[in-house]
């Protein structure tokens, strides 16, 4: 399956509290590839066209009560066209017994056979929860990401602009560190985009000329978080005389991770700038833009009105005394 996201169904067993009826061959290297799990309804009247084996299948109410009414036999050809197929597990839902029939195909083609006392909705929305986020999109960036007044803020730039020292800053304030260094960032659906630290050095930070500094025994639980939504992404860069840089705020700028865009923001690093103070503004701004405001365009909105009335009274003026 090559370097496709996947999850193992042990994996998946352990999670969700599934009992194992009958364990295939292939269990312990079995992996799940999709994040979709089906209920066979046709596949029971024979029907397989655009069947998907990599689907997990579970078997509810409604199908044990169809195959009730069939004989012995018809059962018997229904569970061996269903589990010819190389899928990677069937699931009884509602704690039910499993038909015998199932029992012996499932033994014929070596498939695992598992069990939840959960209702079938309740386990299939759980299922495909959990495979879409163990099967999401991700990839690890280097920066550093914080929780600032509510918005998740990724901190970018070259090694030795101040990152982890600004973030220090920004925790001393109040704010929460989710990851420094390495941020590993999943596609949560199709426009959000998580962001978590490495398990070995999670709530870890490099400092240089002190080193190493566990934040969450310094600081306290309360200047740490496990994960969060990314909202802003800011790049540090150092100050370029030469460089033109966004002076009002009109122009937004977004930055593309996965696929997804996120409002982005340069800030130009010199000396005697309070980088700490500048990117709570940043976060607060970008916050008060997802509920509709910008201040830019206010402020241009305000000189537009201002100059129209001054226009229109120079014109007024001009008419009284013709």
């Amino acid at each position: 399956m090559g370097n496709r996201p996947n999850v193992k169904l042990s994996t998946l067993v352990e999670e969700y509290n599934l009992e194992i009826l009958r364990k295939g061959s292939d269990y312990d290297r079995c992996r799940v590839y999709t994040d979709d799990v089906s209920r066979p309804g046709l596949q029971l009247i024979g029907y397989f066209d655009y069947f998907d084996v990599e689907r997990l299948q579970i078997l509810g109410k409604v199908e044990t009560t169809y195959l009730q009414d069939k004989t012995t036999e018809e059962r018997r050809t229904v569970f061996d066209a269903l589990l010819s197929r190389p899928i990677p597990a069937i699931i009884i839902s509602r704690g039910m017994t499993p038909f015998p029939e199932c029992m012996e195909m499932a033994e014929k083609h070596d498939r695992t056979v598992l069990r939840s006392p959960q209702n079938t909705t309740t386990i299939q929305g759980a299922l495909i929860a959990g495979l879409r986020n163990y099967l999401a999109p991700r990839i690890t960036r280097h920066g550093v990401l914080l929780e600032i007044y509510g918005e998740g803020v990724f901190i970018l730039g070259e090694s030795g602009v101040g990152k982890s020292e600004t973030a220090i800053e920004l925790i001393k304030r109040g704010h929460r560190l989710i990851a420094d260094d390495a941020v590993e960032i999943v596609r949560m659906g199709d426009n959000q985009l998580v962001g978590t630290a490495p398990e070995l050095i999670r709530y870890y930070m490099e400092l240089r000329g002190i080193g190493v500094v566990d934040v969450r025994r310094l600081f306290g639980m309360a200047s740490v978080k496990h994960d969060s939504p990314i909202d802003l992404v800011i790049n540090l860069e150092p100050w370029k005389s030469d460089a033109v840089y966004d002076r009002l705020g009109l122009e937004e700028k977004e930055t593309s991770i996965l696929e997804v865009n996120v409002p982005s923001v340069t800030i130009p690093v010199r000396p005697g700038r309070n980088l700490a103070v500048i990117i709570e503004v940043a976060a607060m701004n970008n916050r008060y833009k997802k509920l509709g405001y910008n201040a830019a365009r206010a402020l241009i909105e305000q000189q537009d009105r201002y100059f129209s009335e001054a226009l229109a009274q120079q014109e007024e003026e001009a008419r009284e005394k013709v």
